[in-house]
């Protein structure tokens, strides 16, 4: 288990309609065990709708809450569509906005160049190419973002670490892209995280790190789970929806 872009309970899912004017929408029902008796509603930056529910909570108390919410979901769906249309395919040459540590850079490309490198330099994210060399850009650029992402995220780690009254000794890190998890925890502690991570800001890489490490103690998104994310990140929730925002960015 782990952080999921989804990041909810799929045990039990449940498709349930309701409409704002003239658009109609679906959300997804997803059942939670909390002795909070309410409806959390989200919407990820794919525009799915989530609400995560009670099992105690009827199909028209979550329709209700849809619908007194209904307003603000158009509006989040609004802007997530709005910031796809300008999450394009990346092409890899030289004027690209590329992200390191929640920070843009603009992509120069050389590819008549005596050595193969990839540097950070003045604002600009620098990819040389030895001429004649097979490897692309996109390859180039994977490297070093998995290159840097070991070291950030062990670096962070260090940090974060005696945080974590209940992690008895310092987890292993594995690095490896995916494409709907920022990271995960096995059950015997070994925490992965996706490179591509390291675009993000400092805050939400840490965000992520205490997630797994919570899980650690907890495996599942318990009661207690969020209690110890609480107390070691208060206020992650700001964190988690700065991520999710960006994630048609970063992936």
């Amino acid at each position: 288990m782990g952080l999921d872009i989804e990041h909810l309970n799929t045990s039990k899912t449940e498709q349930i309609p309701f409409r704002y004017g003239d658009e109609k929408f679906v959300a997804t029902r997803r059942h939670r065990k909390s002795d909070v008796n309410r409806v959390l509603i989200k919407v990820h930056p794919d525009c799915r709708i989530v609400a995560s529910a009670p099992e105690s909570a009827s199909n028209k108390d979550v329709t209700d809450a849809l619908k007194k919410r209904s307003r603000w979901i158009y509006q989040q769906v609004r802007e997530f569509r709005k910031q796809s249309e300008y999450a394009l395919p990346r092409q890899y040459i030289s004027g690209e906005s590329h992200f390191y540590l929640g920070k843009r850079y603009v992509l120069k490309v050389d590819k008549d160049n005596t050595e193969t490198s990839v540097k950070l330099l003045r604002g600009k994210l620098q990819v040389n190419i030895r001429k004649g060399r097979s490897k692309s850009v996109k390859e180039l650029l994977n490297d070093w973002y998995k290159l840097k992402a070991k070291e950030v995220f062990h670096q962070r780690l260090d940090q974060l670490i005696d945080q974590a009254l209940w992690v008895e000794s310092k987890p292993n890190i594995r690095v490896l892209s995916m494409k709907t998890q920022w990271g995960s925890c096995s059950p015997n502690g070994l925490i992965t995280l996706n490179p591509h991570l390291v675009k993000a800001p400092r805050q939400c890489i840490d965000y992520v790190i205490f997630h797994e490490l919570c899980h650690i103690a907890e495996h599942n998104h318990s009661e207690r789970f969020y209690r110890l994310l609480g107390q070691v990140m208060p206020g992650w929730e700001k964190v988690k929806d700065k991520l999710d925002s960006m994630a048609n960015f970063y992936l």
